[in-house]
């Protein structure tokens, strides 16, 4: 009697441990809470995107995870059909593919006291985009009494010059700028707003509207020249000078700058203080005014949020995102704002979550680890952190499929 409860007692144990830690919800009872869970689901494109991401997972009960020489089945009692609707409901929106923009040689640079050499930084542009990157910042035109890190920008594009197989932006403040970035070469340009008005005095020395007008000048010109125009908006949660900054503000710049032409406009919160809660809302009020296709995200990691942050943008529709090699960034105005969230941790979640993103993850690690000892410091990517030195080959053997 005793053998036979014991046996059945350990059964239900087992049974109940392997609901609690199944990677689905089996049961249909949470229809109700998982269509309201997301209540501004109603802002994300009704594409097939969620439906296709779906069908790449259907098989999940049946995945394997392959580490080395071990095999770990992760296996659940759903059948693919019930797989597929609980994928399409806990990741609705989330893209099938997914745009990096590469930002370290320029917003991860930018912000070093020691002056990086212009032989190093060409290096690292290149080393990006064999790894895959369609889109590698390069570079800014600013005045070297602003931003003395970036004085030879004419230097890194004659050294980037040739280099194909990736889009190669720069970043032009003003007209000047834009003139001395078409005569170095430059086939695509980026300009920058800021949602806070007291950002915008202290880092451009102007006031929100007097950069607009600024800006609709560079676009102006970048259009008779047929040069593509991307369009940042910095401070969308939070400022260092005024605090927490109201969505419709962020709204306001957003669809300011892409009323003058800008084909995309990147979201930044620029000293990382976003939390889902906070971005969430910010993109509702830039998403009623300006076409989510045309939008990407770009978080700092001050508060380690940036991955969740990305998830909740990616569940809303967003399909691009700013990241920088090894965590390297800051912003030399914004006190407090640590490093961008690493290329590295952004790429392994995707490939995660079955996001394609064309990127090498082997080979980007190896040029986190190239600029980090450049630099004379740990990488700020966690998965770098993760995967000793020397050891990078044990991420080959880690297939999802």
């Amino acid at each position: 009697m005793f053998v036979a409860s014991h046996h059945h007692f350990t059964s239900c144990i087992c049974w109940l441990l392997m609901i609690l830690l199944s990677p689905v919800i089996c049961s249909e009872d949470r229809d109700e809470y998982t269509w309201e869970a997301f209540p501004w689901k109603r802002h994300t494109r009704d594409m097939s995107q969620g439906e296709t991401f779906g069908r790449r997972t259907k098989s999940l009960g049946r995945n394997h995870m392959i580490f080395g020489n071990t095999l770990d089945k992760y296996n659940s009692n759903c059948n693919d059909n019930d797989i597929r609707d609980i994928t399409n409901k806990f990741l609705k929106g989330i893209p099938r593919f997914v745009k990096i923009v590469e930002v370290g040689a320029r917003d991860g640079l930018q912000n070093e006291k020691n002056t990086v050499p212009t032989s190093v930084k060409v290096e690292l542009i290149h080393r990006l985009v064999s790894c895959g990157l369609s889109v590698v910042e390069a570079t800014s035109f600013v005045s070297p009494k602003w931003v003395p890190q970036l004085a030879d920008a004419k230097d890194v594009m004659e050294g980037v010059h040739n280099l194909e197989g990736a889009r190669l932006p720069v970043l032009t403040p003003n007209m000047k700028g834009f003139q001395a970035a078409v005569a170095a070469g430059a086939k695509e340009i980026a300009v920058f707003a800021s949602a806070s008005e007291a950002f915008s005095k202290s880092n451009i020395n102007c006031s929100i509207e007097e950069s607009l007008a600024r800006y609709r000048a560079v676009t102006l010109a970048a259009k008779e020249l047929s040069i593509p125009v991307r369009g940042y908006v910095s401070c969308v949660v939070g400022c260092p000078v005024e605090g927490e900054i109201h969505p419709s503000k962020v709204a306001y710049v957003a669809k300011e700058l892409h009323d003058m032409g800008c084909f995309e406009i990147s979201l930044g919160d620029t000293i990382g203080v976003g939390t889902p809660g906070t971005v969430v809302p910010m993109l509702e009020a830039v998403m009623a005014v300006v076409p989510v296709e045309k939008l990407a995200v770009h978080f700092h990691d001050t508060y380690g949020q940036s991955l969740s942050n990305i998830l909740v943008s990616l569940q809303m529709g967003i399909s691009a995102v700013d990241s920088s090699v090894a965590g390297l960034g800051g912003c030399p105005y914004a006190k407090g704002a640590s490093g961008n969230v690493a290329t590295e941790d952004v790429v392994y979640m995707l490939h995660g979550l079955g996001v394609q993103t064309n990127v090498d993850l082997t080979k980007l690690l190896s040029v986190g680890e190239f600029i980090s000892k450049q630099l004379g410091r740990p990488s700020g990517s966690k998965t770098a952190i993760a995967i000793e030195p020397g050891n990078s080959g044990y991420l080959q053997n880690i297939i999802w499929y």
